[in-house]
């Protein structure tokens, strides 16, 4: 009898030995090189979360001799959650970005907080060649597809303000080459999470020509040269888009249009980086036939038509200390003028990256100048902390 007990003792001990074992062999892979990773001991699905916050403040004088505040911006700029992955094969991929600061919400234009940011799944049928559906940003301008942490100033430039195609619905390809980088995407036109569309579609078209090859770690698609080019490379960009019956004042962002207006955006961007230098251009011009709409009431909205050039360039030392310096223009065409009026900017930039772009410490100063009847200047100096994982 002792020794059947023994037996059962055993038997019992080493069952769950084996379980425990397996348990162990079966806990989840972790990573950390960027954001928190998790995958599968059967590599059927991973999960990265990442998050990152801009905190901000920035004054503005009442002109450029009268130093007294006339504004002050004192906010979380951006609070954005990230989590990106993979499910059943590292092709299937997917994107969710969530927003929930105020400024990141869209609340000025829409009757309810648009904290949903991206939620896109792409499939790469070859190393070089994916297709995505969903929302997700279109692939307009660079310096807009380029993430908003990824800036050598605190944000993107008045042109880029002005004239971006943001994000939409739809669905995108892409298509990498050597030399030669094709984007497009047939969406939605109306921006993130519309539940209609107005019968008409958005048409987008990229192509990026990379004469001296690919940029170190994707260098392209962040501004600065921290990653020290040790060759000279360079990126011209062209790019289209089509909004028809667009329902907004910017396409794909702004207020409601009171009618609905065909769209075009045109855009010209340039990049080299070298040695710690990094010089970027950017044209954008929008047109639309009929950019101004009325209500029974006599109220207009309209699409802002006109064009904006944006010059910058920096410098990082060896330290990870950047001087950076920024030339934006943007110039109303003739149906809106008496309602816009043409905007400069002149910026220089000191930022200390502590960790490349994910924690830095930037600073800006900016002379603004508005050629209303009579010129109008302003300094505004804004300082901000970006901090992420």
């Amino acid at each position: 009898m002792k020794l059947e007990r023994l037996l059962i003792a055993l038997f019992i001990l080493v069952s769950s030995y084996r379980s425990f074992g397996q348990a162990q062999q079966a806990a989840p892979y972790f990573t950390y090189s960027k954001g928190l990773g998790m995958i599968t001991p059967d590599s059927s699905y991973s999960l990265n979360i990442r998050f990152r916050m801009q905190n901000r403040a920035a004054f503005k004088t009442e002109d450029i001799d009268d130093l007294s505040i006339s504004e002050v911006e004192a906010r979380v700029r951006r609070m954005r959650l990230r989590l990106d992955g993979f499910v059943l094969t590292p092709k299937l991929t997917y994107l969710i970005q969530l927003s929930f600061s105020r400024g990141d919400m869209d609340v000025e234009s829409l009757p309810y907080p648009n904290v949903l940011r991206d939620a896109y799944i792409q499939y790469a049928f070859t190393k070089h060649f994916s297709v995505g559906f969903g929302q997700t940003k279109l692939p307009g301008n660079r310096q807009r597809v380029n993430s908003s942490g990824d800036l050598q100033f605190v944000d993107r430039s008045i042109v880029s303000a002005a004239f971006n195609i943001d994000r939409d619905f739809g669905l995108q390809f892409q298509q990498k080459m050597k030399h030669l980088v094709l984007k497009g995407a047939i969406s939605s036109g109306e921006g993130r999470n519309f539940n209609s569309s107005n019968s008409g579609l958005a048409y987008t078209g990229r192509v990026e020509i990379l004469p001296f090859g690919a940029f170190t770690n994707n260098g392209d698609y962040f501004e600065g040269d921290l990653a020290r080019e040790k060759k000279q490379k360079v990126s011209i960009g062209l790019a289209y888009s089509l909004n028809e019956k667009a329902a907004r004042t910017g396409g794909q962002l702004g207020n409601m249009l009171y009618g609905t207006a065909n769209i075009e955006t045109q855009i010209v961007d340039f990049l080299y980086k070298y040695n710690g230098w990094s010089f970027a251009y950017e044209f954008m011009k929008r047109l639309s036939p009929t950019p101004v709409t009325t209500n029974a009431a006599g109220d207009q909205r309209y699409v802002y038509v006109g064009n904006g050039h944006n010059y910058q360039g920096g410098y990082i030392f060896k330290n990870n200390i950047e001087v950076a310096a920024r030339y934006s223009v943007v110039t109303p065409q003739e149906e809106i003028n008496t309602k816009e009026h043409q905007k400069e900017h002149y910026t220089l930039g000191l930022n200390k990256y502590l960790k490349g772009h994910r924690v830095k410490i930037q600073n800006n100063i900016t002379l603004e100048r508005t050629h209303k009847a009579a010129l109008t200047e302003a300094w505004i100096y804004t300082f901000q902390i970006e901090l992420g994982i």
